[in-house]
Formats: C-alpha cells, structure tokens, sequence
C-alpha cells in the first residue's frame, strides 16, 4: 500500500499487502525453515527461516509503518533486540544509559557486557545537560527509556538526540511503555527505537517478542547481519500473534490511558497512599514535558502506601483479585507488581533505592476491563 496513511489505519493496513497466493487478508503463518530452491542460490526470497521468513517480514513491516521507520527487525524477546545493539559495540566503547530503568536491561549491561570491556554510566536524564560530563571520545551509544520502568520519570528524547548528533554518538529508545500510539522517537530524533513487544504492541499476554525500527540502511545492515548471525528471531507463529495485537493497538491504547487516568486519580486522593508515580498528574515533575511528547499518558503507573513499609505493600498485591500479581505489563488484563523482588529484583538494592525503586513501591499496569471494577478492586486491597 503506497498510501501513507494516518496511524489508526496504519495499524491494520500498514507495510502489509494481501497474500499472493490465495488473497488471505492476514498473512499465513510461514511455519517451514527452509525454502525450495530452483537452481543454487535460485530462490524467492527466502531460504532458511533464521535469516528470513515472510510471517516476519509481515509483523517488519508493520512496525516500521506505524513508527514512521524505513526498516523494522523482529527478534526472539526484547532482550534479545537490546543485546543485538549492544552488540553493534566493541571492548573500550561507552555507553550512557537511564539510571532507572528495567532490572533485566540493567542486568544486560552489568553482568553481560561490562565484562567485555564495555563501560556503563546510569544517569538521571531528567536534566539532558548532566549528560555532557559523560561524553568523550569513545562515547558511542546513549540509551533511554521514557517512560522509566517503574518511576515513570520522562526524558526529553530530541534534546538528549540533539546531544548525541552533537557527540557523533547514537541514540536508542526503549517504546514499550509508551508504544508508537503514544510517541515515536525517531521523529524526535533518535537513531534506534527498540520495543519489547511482548507488551503493549501484542497486547494479550501470549507471546513473547522483540522488535527494533531505524532509518538508516547502514545501521540497519549492520543490525540485520547480528540478528541472522546470532539467530535470536522469534518463529513465525509468535509473529502472527505480535502483528494480530498491533492491528487492535490504538484501540487498546486508547481504554489503558483513560483507565490509568482514573487509577491515578483515585490513588492520589485515597488517604492511605502516599505518592503516585503517573506522567499525567499535574505534580508529576516531568507532566509538562509528557504533554508535549506524548499523545497520552500511558497505561502504566506506580505507588506507595502511607504506611511505607513492606509488609503492607506485600499485603496490598496479595489481596488484589481482578488485577492479577504477575510480571510483564501492556496486557488487556491488569497486572500488579512488587518491582523491588520481581521485576527489578536484579538491581542492587543500594542502586535501585537510589533511583527511587524502594521496597514499598507497586507497579500497576491497568487493563482494559470496566474502570469501576478496578477502582473496587483497588479499594478493598488497600482497605
């Protein structure tokens, strides 16, 4: 479809053509992984499914579209597309990373790569100019997430892109909380937008995936040789399930935001909680920036009880029935969690108290069901 069509169309129609063979309106789900040949080296397109497979390149294209991106590459998880651009790096390189953001990105950086030599700095980007310290001549990558998981602090993506076109060095973007319904970085300026896709942009809890988009063929080359190099792609069928999800994501963004609003809302004048983390609060310190950024504020948000200790937190996310205690957010379903032993579990805990990740703090990711149900159901835990 030549068209640039306008993001809700996008979403079902974009990068997508109808198959060939037969017109099926979704694409089949290619489940071979290998391809016939005619002659060596004579082939479609396709021929092993490590390298290629056209379920991919559908769920590819797709997101490329509705990211305002040139390319898109599909991986196994979204750990497996942010160690694919790590990867682009070499031992001596620096990279400048959020200082609050998800226990397994942290994870990555400390216990994987420092020890090949590659040198972290974890910043707070709430002010871009404390990152001109950490520039230098082997400064190579500066890595945001915004929304920050679980603080939900929000960083300025053109100023700290502008830093970077400044610095020669690349800027990459974790989307997964804000998904492109809400921003798209690459418009902003960034060089590389990474999604764990297995949240917001698949939507219903059931597959596990990664994706990356950028602009630039030569950084796209260098990505795609990684991606069939180190094999971390997912299987066709997972793809399907990813593209099927992104066809409802408007829609499904849509309910997530006005849900949260209202959560946030209630937990800000409830009076046994005593601080709400939510970008669309007027107090939340970064709320003027998000309006300008974002198109919503998102369905994630975060907590703490009056009481402040951590047999109450423990005892709130027990006692939730319609929001279910679980990893992973951006379901249609409503997740709870305790980041200091789940999801962040793996930070230290001097580090993650430093960016605000204390033992009290709950992580909700509001769902899609009846608003008033999660309210009662929020009341009678915190009851």
């Amino acid at each position: 479809m030549d068209k640039k069509l306008r993001f809700n169309s996008a979403t079902i129609h974009g990068g997508q053509e109808h198959d060939k063979a037969y017109g099926s309106v979704m694409p089949p789900i290619y489940q071979t992984s290998t391809y016939a040949q005619t002659t060596p080296g004579g082939h479609k397109g396709y021929e092993y499914s490590r390298t290629h497979n056209p379920t991919r390149t559908a769920l590819e294209r797709s997101i490329a579209s509705i990211e305002n991106a040139k390319h898109g590459l599909a991986f196994a998880s979204g750990m497996a597309a942010m160690d694919t651009v790590i990867k682009l790096f070499q031992p001596g390189d620096e990279i400048i990373s959020t200082h609050d953001l998800y226990g397994g990105s942290y994870r990555l950086l400390t216990q994987i790569y420092k020890k090949y030599g590659l040198k972290i700095h974890f910043v707070n980007m709430e002010k871009p100019e404390t990152l001109v310290q950490y520039f230098n001549d082997k400064t190579r990558l500066i890595w945001i997430e915004t929304p920050t998981n679980p603080m939900m602090n929000i960083v300025d993506i053109r100023t700290i892109a502008e830093l970077g076109k400044a610095h020669d060095t690349l800027v990459a973007v974790d989307n997964t909380f804000a998904s492109p319904y809400l921003q798209k970085p690459l418009d902003l300026g960034a060089d590389i937008v990474m999604h764990s896709a297995t949240k917001y942009l698949a939507g219903h809890s059931d597959t596990v995936l990664g994706l990356i988009v950028v602009s630039d063929d030569e950084l796209q080359e260098k990505l795609a040789f990684i991606q069939n190099s180190s094999g971390a792609v997912p299987g066709p069928m997972d793809c399907f399930l990813t593209l099927r999800g992104i066809k409802t994501l408007h829609l499904r963004m849509q309910r997530h935001c006005e849900n949260s609003a209202a959560v946030a809302i209630f937990l800000q004048q409830h009076p046994k909680i005593k601080k709400v983390y939510w970008p669309g609060l007027v107090d939340h310190p970064n709320h003027e920036l998000a309006k300008n950024q974002m198109k919503a504020f998102g369905g994630m948000l975060s907590f703490v009880p009056k009481s402040g200790d951590l047999k109450t937190s423990i005892a709130i996310v027990e006692k939730l029935k319609i929001f279910t205690l679980a990893e992973s957010l951006g379901g249609v379903e409503s997740l709870a969690g305790h980041p200091a032993s789940m999801t962040h579990a793996s930070i230290p805990k001097a580090v993650r108290e430093k960016s605000g990740v204390g033992d009290q703090l709950i992580r909700l990711s509001v769902g899609v069901e009846d608003i008033l149900d999660l309210i009662e159901d929020l009341d009678q835990a915190i009851a």
